[in-house]
């Protein structure tokens, strides 16, 4: 099966739907008429695209709306176009560009009519005509390794070489989609970096003190920074200017200055790139303006170095409050194994953060006392022993961050945090194509648990036009079925039932995860009582990310944790972000946490980032409406413009956007876009119940 975008002619309606198989995106496009895509040469689009066709209609129509960017052939800004729009362009040769799911480019010669709803975009050509679409999928892979001892000058020259998968150096790497992922780190007995790998010559040198700890802290700077990385008794950032910040001050640990700096030179670039190739109304970039004189312009003409050198002499508290919330703190020890996973860090522009090599120990979540007798695990006759004598291996206490999620890098079971590993970082970069939707096996092997499966009328997994989920059920497998439901290439295994000595229980007995040799699946749910052994079993055996529970679980809470999640991932949650918002719908949560690379998204969110929201009644007849951004799977410095009338701005992902007052006619309209969890006068359900219809 290709790796690359496919255009595939739609079965049952005019038109085509393009599928990315690596990263499960979809996106549906209706056209005038029956189309049959024709493959063309990829180099028309002035964007880099990983295929191309041709297709001949009066017009293209979208079941949602996007960002819509208009150029010109020599990449000229001429429109952006969001929800109610209507524009018309004259007979000439345009470019358009979509922030949908799958990076899309329309190149068209002829008149040009943009008009969109709230739920609808659509393309008007005046006559039948051929049309080119481009896509490129959003899927990155390191390019090559570089090997290098755990010394910690051979860790900076290795590091030094993240910048390379930089795809700008301009303000726009604040954006997902122009930060490659950095090469493959591997241990060996010598550096050796691979001929041919270039680093951009930013002029930046980053010196730290000569330790393992501070090369794993400062690798997502060094990587945003294209920066050259050094050992040295003085840490500092500096130029080729003659610009230098100290990286050493009584007010702030290493860890938390760095960190710092990271959000710092990041926010002022997304506010400095509107002046770029993308033109938007930013509201941080508003506050900015009526808080500083910047020539914004000016700033982002200026090579990176003296930009850096320009938003370090801004105080971070001037715009400390703007700064979205980071999306991912991880926590590491300094042990030489954790160099490997330095990449995957840099890439989520995460927060490391060091650990004590022997980190304060901790116990498992309290287990509520409510919980039923009924639980979730066939308890070993006369064993006496306790889920926490059971436990099975040593708990780590893991700080709480204003951040999104959290992570542990390092040995022992992290509570409220994901437990990272390397084989998911390994396995996620495989990225076998699995089919034209998401598929998603659910096993149950308890029908007592059964009313799990039944959250919606459409089931566990919903299905939607611009993301089929292939949802199939199994229940009461032998050990050797669910062995093969393993294997297969599939996108989201959710196991239901029990397990006993950290084994699956089967209508046969039990399935030892440890003799799973070839896991084909990449995400799973293991909603059983302490399934953490069993899960990172599946990874080491080839899964990415799972979520797994720390001790017992009640059934009923389960269902609940179980059906709550699952809407999450079909909404474009991460594992991670899925988990936290779990723990804060249910005490129960506190049990789940996730193994593997919990960065990974099954589903799609309908407006591109994932969000919630919070209702406030004002009146009977108006309300007050909070929406909570969070982060979109590629990473940090996305944008969002909520669809709704007199909102014209974009905001930063990552924070709750200021609040907005609004009808209820407005208001069920803004929460029928698509499927969020709802937090209504203190009460959790979601914005697809039938109470916000009346509104």
């Amino acid at each position: 099966m290709t790796l690359t975008p496919t255009f595939q002619p739609a079965d049952d309606r005019p038109g085509l739907t393009v599928v990315d198989p690596i990263e499960n995106r979809q996106c549906p496009i209706q056209t005038s008429g029956r189309v049959t895509p024709t493959a063309v040469e990829t180099d028309d689009f002035s964007f880099p695209v990983d295929a191309a066709v041709a297709v001949t209609t009066e017009r293209l129509v979208l079941p949602f709306v996007v960002p819509t960017y208009v150029r010109d052939p020599e990449g000229e800004m001429l429109l952006e176009a969001e929800h109610y729009a209507y524009e018309t362009l004259p007979d000439g040769t345009y470019l358009v560009e979509l922030m949908a799911p799958i990076k899309l480019y329309i190149r068209v010669h002829g008149e040009l009519t943009i008009a969109s709803s709230d739920d609808r975009l659509a393309f008007y050509f005046g006559e039948a005509t051929t049309v080119r679409l481009g896509a490129r999928s959003r899927h990155e892979r390191p390019a090559t390794t570089v090997e290098t001892t755990a010394d910690p000058n051979d860790l900076a020259r290795a590091v030094s070489t993240f910048g390379s998968a930089l795809k700008t150096t301009s303000p726009e790497r604040s954006l997902p989609s122009f930060r490659g992922h950095p090469p493959r780190l591997a241990l060996a007995d010598d550096v050796r970096i691979p001929d041919g790998l270039e680093t951009p010559d930013t002029g930046v040198r980053i010196v730290v003190p000569p330790e393992r700890a501070a090369l794993y802290t400062i690798c997502p700077l060094a990587y945003y920074l294209g920066a050259t990385v050094e050992t040295g008794s003085r840490p500092r950032v500096e130029t080729d200017r003659g610009f230098e910040y100290s990286l050493d001050h009584s007010a702030y640990t290493f860890d938390g200055l760095v960190d710092r700096v990271l959000k710092h030179v990041f926010f002022i670039d997304c506010v400095t790139r509107t002046e770029g190739l993308y033109p938007v109304e930013l509201y941080e970039r508003q506050q900015v303006a009526d808080r500083l004189e910047l020539a914004f312009d000016e700033l982002y003409e200026q090579s990176l170095a003296d930009r850096l050198a320009t938003a370090l002499s801004i105080p971070f508290d001037a715009v400390a409050d703007l700064v979205p919330r980071w999306r991912l703190v991880t926590y590491t020890t300094s042990a030489p194994e954790n160099a490997a996973a330095l990449p995957y860090l840099a890439y989520e522009l995460a927060s490391v953060r060091s650990l004590p090599a022997t980190p304060e120990p901790a116990t498992p979540p309290t287990i509520p006392s409510e919980i039923e007798a009924f639980t979730r695990s066939t308890p070993r006759s006369g064993s006496g022993e306790s889920s926490v004598d059971r436990g099975i291996d040593s708990y780590v206490s893991i700080p709480e961050v204003d951040a999104f999620e959290r992570a542990w890098l390092g040995d022992g079971v992290p509570i409220g945090a994901n437990k990272l590993l390397q084989a998911g970082f390994e396995n996620g970069l495989e990225g076998t194509p699995s089919g034209d939707g998401v598929e998603v096996t659910i096993v149950c092997n308890d029908e007592r648990m059964a009313a799990e499966l039944e959250a919606t009328d459409d089931g566990l997994y919903g299905d939607r036009e611009e993301l089929p989920f292939d949802a199939t059920v199994h229940r009461d497998v032998s050990g050797d079925e669910l062995r093969r439901l393993f294997a297969a290439d599939v996108d989201f295994l959710h196991y239901v039932g029990h397990v006993e000595d950290d084994a699956f229980v089967c209508r046969d007995g039990a399935l030892d995860p440890s003799t799973l040799a070839d896991v084909g699946v990449d995400a799973f749910l293991i909603n059983g009582c302490r399934s953490y052994e069993i899960g990172a079993r599946v990874i080491e055996s080839g899964g990415v990310g799972g979520i797994v529970t720390l001790s017992e679980v009640g059934n009923q809470d389960a269902i609940a944790v179980g059906q709550f999640v699952a809407r999450l991932l079909n909404n474009g949650f991460t594992l991670r972000s899925a988990v936290a918002m779990a723990r804060s719908y249910r005490l129960v949560g506190n049990q789940y946490i996730v193994v593997g690379d919990g960065g990974l998204a099954v589903g799609q969110s309908g407006s591109i980032v994932p969000n919630s929201c919070r209702i406030e009644s004002i009146d009977d007849e108006r309300y007050r409406l909070f929406v909570q951004l969070y982060h979109v799977d590629s990473g940090v410095g996305a944008q969002y413009i909520p669809y709704l009338d007199g909102i014209d701005r974009h905001y930063l992902a990552g924070k709750e956007l200021p609040p907005i007052d609004l009808p209820g006619d407005a208001l069920a309209r803004f929460l029928g876009l698509e499927e969020i969890a709802v937090e209504f006068d203190g009460e959790h359900c979601w914005s697809t119940d039938d109470r916000f219809t009346l509104l």
